[in-house]
């Protein structure tokens, strides 16, 4: 059985908590690049914050496709978070569990 780690979240994990829970797309600074993104999942993995994003612009060190992409990402390597007057983002397409986050706090229905 999973359970929440017992710590205290870290201010950028409010932050993103907040964009699940509102549906506001972020932009932020991850491994180098500025990424625009939606935040669908957030919780922990291995006991470390972690979130499911898709991300619809910005870079990425691989490329992002056309009409995005999803991306996995460690809490503690995000920073400069902020909100973007834009549409929340993301794939229809998308038929597998994620396996990103394994004990989940909130996500997007």
């Amino acid at each position: 059985m999973l359970t929440v780690p017992s710590f205290q979240n870290s201010p950028n994990y409010n932050l993103l908590r907040d964009a699940v829970a509102n549906r506001t797309p972020v932009s932020l600074f991850y491994k180098g690049h500025t990424r625009e993104v939606c935040v669908h999942t957030i919780g922990w993995k291995q006991n470390k914050e972690k979130v499911l994003t898709y991300q619809f612009g910005g870079g990425s060190s691989s490329g992002l496709p056309q009409g995005g992409e999803w991306r996995c990402m460690f809490v503690a390597d995000i920073d400069s978070i902020s909100t973007l007057e834009a549409e929340w983002h993301t794939d229809p397409r998308h038929s597998r569990p994620q396996t990103c986050v394994d004990v989940v706090d909130i996500e997007t229905s």
